[in-house]
């Protein structure tokens, strides 16, 4: 008779525990409804937190162009500092997305291919290993979705139109404030001459509606729209 260590049966244990609650329907449905409600509840606090990120953008870009344009006094670069708070705001939340990504594609799963086949069992499953997918996902759990992906996705739905707020309403302060300047004249921030301001801010939206338009697969899960791809990538 060999012995054994309690460390040594631990783990053959609890190995025996998961095997029995998967051999057991009722039991395994039990905890697949509690991990659905605790999905659920973690993709409701991180979406929430994207829209606090969104209100925060829409507050400062509002409170900027008050600013700006209640005296001709007011320098016009506080416009462009709105812009890089504003692209501050576009960072947090593009990081935040790809968190919040991670539990929308986990209650995607249970919704496709748990519940729905729970309500019309003849249509069957969407992915056939998706117990498989979710069990490698909580054993090694991945972002899906690249930052620059979660950058497109932020820009295309809220900050580009921020963005284009904040352009239209420096262009009109560098030229209709200055009628009798040339713009250029007018964009010179201290000691930096304004054909380069032009030209960074050129550049920067060049760049934002690029990372918009770049055709890319989509790897995000589970948005209400046209074209969605039936299936997701798998991360790693």
């Amino acid at each position: 008779m060999t012995d054994e260590s309690p460390d040594d049966s631990e783990p053959a244990e609890e190995a025996e525990l998961g095997s029995e609650i998967a051999d057991h329907s009722t039991e395994l449905s039990s905890i697949l409804g509690d991990a659905y409600r605790g999905e659920l509840d973690r993709e409701t606090t991180w979406r929430s937190r994207l829209d606090q990120t969104t209100t925060w953008g829409v507050t400062v870009v509002a409170a900027i162009l008050t600013f700006a344009f209640s005296s001709t006094d007011n320098p016009h670069y506080i416009v462009l500092v709105g812009i890089l708070a504003v692209s501050l705001f576009l960072l947090i939340e593009a990081r935040r997305y790809r968190d919040y990504d991670v539990y929308r594609s986990r209650v995607r799963l249970f919704q496709q291919n748990l519940l729905a086949d729970a309500l019309d069992p003849s249509a069957g499953v969407e992915h056939e290993d998706w117990r498989s997918k979710l069990s490698r996902d909580y054993r090694t759990p991945t972002l899906k979705v690249s930052m620059v992906e979660a950058t497109a996705n932020r820009l295309q739905r809220i900050y580009l139109p921020l963005l284009a707020v904040l352009l239209v309403a420096w262009l009109f302060r560098i030229t209709a404030f200055a009628p009798n300047e040339s713009p250029l004249t007018t964009a010179t921030i201290a000691g930096v001459p304004g054909t380069l301001v032009v030209t960074v801010i050129a550049l920067y939206y060049a760049t934002a509606v690029m990372i918009v338009l770049w055709p890319r697969d989509r790897e995000a899960k589970g948005e209400f729209r046209e074209g969605d791809p039936h299936d997701w990538k798998e991360s790693g």
